[in-house]
This record gives C-alpha cells, sequence and structure tokens, in this order.
C-alpha cells in the first residue's frame, strides 16, 4: 500500500477499466479519495447516462460530469484540420486531439478540490499514455501520476470482470463486450475482438456509426 496521496482526480469513462480502477486505487493508495472526472467531448449520450450514479457504486467519493464540447472543437479540432494533419496520410487523429483538452479540464479540477494525484486508464503500451501525461506535466508537475495499468496486475478482461465481481461492483462489462472505442465528436475508432491480429479483416460487429465501405 502506497501512503502520502490523500486525493486522487481519475479521468473516468465509466467502462470496465476505469471502474475498476477506482476500488483498486482506494485499496493501494492507503483508502485515498478518488474523484471521478468524466469529460463530454461528444460521446454517445447513452455513455453518459447514469455515469455519476456508476462512478459513485464503484466508490467514488465524487463524481464530475464536465461539458468540453465547444472547446473540443473549436480549440483543438478546428486548428488541426486547418493544418491538414493526417496521421501516416489516413488516420484522422480523433483520439489524440481529445486527450490534450481532457487532461486540462482534469488538471483544474484537480488543482480547485486540492487534490494530491491524477489518475487515467490507458494502458502502457500505447500513445494514450503519453498524451495524458505529457499534459499533466506541463500544467501541474508537482501532482502525483498514477498510471493502474502500469502496476497492476490485473492482465486481462476476464480478471478485471472478476475484480469487480469479488467487490459486488455492477458492470455493463460482458466477456461477449469484445470490442472498446473511443468516441467524440469528431470521431469513433474500435479495438478489440478480431482487430488484434492484423490479419483479419473487420465483420459486421466492429462498425458503430455506419456500415462497411463495401455496402
Amino acid at each position: 500500500m502506497t501512503k502520502g496521496i490523500k486525493k486522487i482526480v481519475l479521468a473516468y469513462s465509466g467502462g470496465l477499466d476505469t471502474s475498476a480502477i477506482i476500488p483498486w486505487l482506494k485499496e493501494h493508495y492507503d483508502n485515498c479519495e478518488v474523484v471521478a472526472f468524466v469529460a463530454d467531448v461528444g460521446q454517445s449520450r447513452e455513455d453518459l447516462e447514469g455515469v455519476e450514479q456508476k462512478a459513485l457504486a464503484s466508490g467514488a467519493s465524487e463524481c464530475y460530469v464536465v461539458d468540453l464540447r465547444e472547446k473540443f472543437i473549436k480549440d483543438y479540432v478546428y486548428p488541426v484540420l486547418k493544418t491538414g494533419a493526417l496521421y501516416e496520410g489516413s488516420y484522422l487523429l480523433g483520439t489524440s486531439m481529445a486527450r490534450p483538452v481532457i487532461a486540462k479540464a482534469q488538471v483544474e479540477l484537480a488543482l480547485k478540490l486540492g487534490a494530491d494525484a491524477l489518475a487515467h486508464g490507458a494502458t502502457g503500451k500505447g500513445n494514450d499514455q503519453v498524451r495524458f501525461e505529457s499534459t499533466y506535466t506541463a500544467l501541474a508537475p508537482q501532482l502525483k501520476v498514477v498510471a493502474p495499468w502500469r502496476e497492476w496486475d490485473l492482465r486481462s478482461r476476464e480478471a478485471l470482470l472478476d475484480y469487480l465481481k469479488v467487490r459486488h461492483i455492477p458492470t455493463t462489462a460482458t466477456l461477449e463486450k469484445i470490442y472498446s472505442r473511443d468516441e467524440n465528436a469528431w470521431h469513433i475508432s474500435t479495438e478489440g475482438g478480431v482487430l488484434e491480429s492484423p490479419w483479419n479483416a473487420s465483420n459486421e460487429d466492429c462498425w458503430a456509426w455506419t456500415v462497411d465501405p463495401k455496402k
């Protein structure tokens, strides 16, 4: 158990990972207070429905839902579109544009609440951890950063579901819901399932906003 941290502000989505992160933080950081921060960047209204109650049921002391939609489009999406920026010539940078506006608002809330630390649910193998943490460091280098995916021993969807089940924490995630999606006002991306292997083509379940372009 790590001592010295009394309050952590977590970038919370209400999904499987962050639902498990709330109790994990409390168990491993001396029963600290965990505040859930939810950024509304234009994702599905279904994702936001009941998110505060879900956070509290997972053990958060409070849950703040902050509307960042206009700021995201005006200050992040439009300037990037003006530059014509595309990653590797095709990717529209939807996730990477959203992370800084989320992290900035999270830092602002943490400073307002007098928190000791910030936490996120990005895995330890991708760019998201860098996007969150570079913003944290630029704006509030005095705050400790907790990245559970780099610390815990929960390594699979099954392990996360079992972890929540033992603690009687409700979740809508199941082994059948195999895709992880990142959605905002500009884009939606899908990962998991058959897409884990680059040898596989997408199937019907992969499409969310549209249908397979072949159709």
